[in-house]
């Protein structure tokens, strides 16, 4: 996997990883998540396309300022990446709340994407994990302290170990303990608080693009899903797909929601096809905000 870069931008310290060559694929991680997220599909995918895979602002090892968490906040941070890299078009990639960035950024710059693959996404109904509904609630910040202290993180390590070798779903339950050992850090916390309360309630999700998606017609559109999704069930996919004219739908048995993660292959694979057989749209039309 490419190794972190690491640029200036608006003041503010951005890491990011940046391979291969060719056309490019902007992939956008979800909560609490990093570009560390997509280290097993990055290899294959940068042998024939330039992938760019950013920490998001209060994620990983970019800065983490005080400041604003939204998804409109956070296309224009990507579209500004974008610029400064040199990238003018992109195939844009979310996973989680990565999806309801990508949704987001095409909304807002709608000139930038050429496709729009959603991976076990947010952004599409207000269905959630109980977890993270409780976690958006009032309080949170003096909860999170107590139940992610860095003993209980290495106890969690350790367990990640232990389901490896017993072979009982490892890469998901890997993935969750890399999220939950990222929260033992106060300013990736306060980060944290800050993106879930600008999407969650204690209701559940509380922003929705899905009466909003005909907006999006003529772009190239792929859902990945994994029928055992236990954080944004797979019904979302199909509600998307139905909404989405002329998207596709692949949804991948026994994966939860990380099917980049548990069947990386299968998933480049489904990139590497969706991005081959279909063509980006040559007259864009005027970038439209939805308030998401």
């Amino acid at each position: 996997m490419s190794e972190l870069t690491y640029l200036e931008l608006h003041g503010d310290r951005i890491a990011y990883r940046d391979a291969g060559h060719g056309h490019a694929l902007l992939l956008i991680h979800g909560m609490a998540g990093s570009s560390a997220t997509w280290r097993a599909i990055i290899p294959q995918l940068s042998k024939k396309y330039r992938v760019i895979a950013p920490d998001l602002l209060g994620h990983g090892m970019s800065a983490k300022p005080r400041g604003d968490y939204s998804l409109g906040a956070f296309a224009v941070f990507l579209r500004d990446l974008l610029d400064e890299l040199g990238v003018d078009r992109a195939t844009v990639i979310g996973q989680s709340l990565g999806g309801g960035i990508a949704m987001q950024f095409v909304h807002q710059h709608r000139d930038y994407c050429e496709r729009l693959a959603l991976i076990g996404s947010g952004g599409l109904g207000p269905d959630l994990s109980p977890v993270l509904r409780m976690l958006s609630a009032p309080g949170a910040e003096f909860v999170l302290p107590v139940v992610a202290p860095q003993p209980v993180l290495n106890l969690g390590n350790k367990l990640g170990s232990w389901l490896t070798s017993a072979g009982i779903q490892a890469p998901r339950a890997g993935q969750m303990w890399h999220a939950y050992s990222s929260l033992s850090d106060a300013r990736t916390r306060q980060a944290f608080l800050r993106t879930l309360r600008s999407v969650v309630d204690y209701r559940g999700q509380s922003v929705s693009a899905l009466n909003k998606l005909h907006l999006t017609a003529g772009l190239p559109a792929v859902l990945i899903w994994g029928d055992h999704d236990r954080i944004i069930p797979v019904a979302h996919a199909y509600a998307a797909h139905d909404a989405l004219e002329g998207s596709r739908l692949e949804v991948l048995e026994g994966i939860g929601h990380f099917p980049h993660v548990e069947a990386p292959a299968a998933v480049a694979d489904i990139l590497e096809n969706f991005i081959a057989t279909t063509a980006a749209p040559t007259n864009t039309n005027s970038p439209v905000h939805l308030g998401m």
